[in-house]
């Protein structure tokens, strides 16, 4: 009769092991909640990158493309993504693809930025100094960009080809 009370009182688990693996579970489900934002908010950051890479390639062609002779527009098309750089009369043109929803701009001079929201600009004549455009003498060209950084503030980039 006494093994028969000893296997039923060691068959189960007592209210503190339950409550150490339910404290265990609850400490993993915070650390993954709070990871998933700032894996989305990276993910976001290099798509962004990607995507003024990518403009920043195809302005290179049009340049190569043309004998040297710098875009007067680059422009996408926010629904399929395609981006269209286009010169002078007489130059051919490139193409770059970024994401759908993402706005291209275009401008020759830091004092008139290009009218609108949007996500990426094209400079010409421009250098980045730390972040920032800074107007130059040549054929320089950049994509200025904003990313997101940990406390829902946008932190502006600058990629010089």
């Amino acid at each position: 009769m006494k093994n028969y009370i000893q296997k039923k009182q060691s068959g189960g688990f007592t209210i503190i092991e339950v409550m150490i693996v339910l404290a265990v579970a609850g400490l993993i489900m915070l650390i993954v909640f709070l990871a998933v934002p700032a894996l989305q908010r990276n993910s976001r950051n290099t798509q962004m990158r990607s995507d003024a890479a990518s403009v920043l390639a195809g302005v290179n062609e049009f340049i190569t493309n043309n004998n040297g002779s710098l875009p007067a527009n680059v422009a996408a098309n926010s629904t399929t993504g395609e981006v269209t750089i286009t010169g002078a009369a007489g130059t051919s043109q490139a193409s770059a693809k970024v994401r759908g929803g993402t706005t291209v701009g275009f401008s020759t001079s830091i004092a008139s930025p290009p009218a609108g929201p949007p996500n990426i600009v094209v400079y010409t004549n421009t250098t980045c100094n730390q972040n920032t455009p800074v107007s130059t003498a040549g054929r320089a060209f950049v994509a200025v960009f904003n990313i997101e950084s940990g406390n829902n503030n946008s932190v502006p980039q600058c990629v010089q080809s």
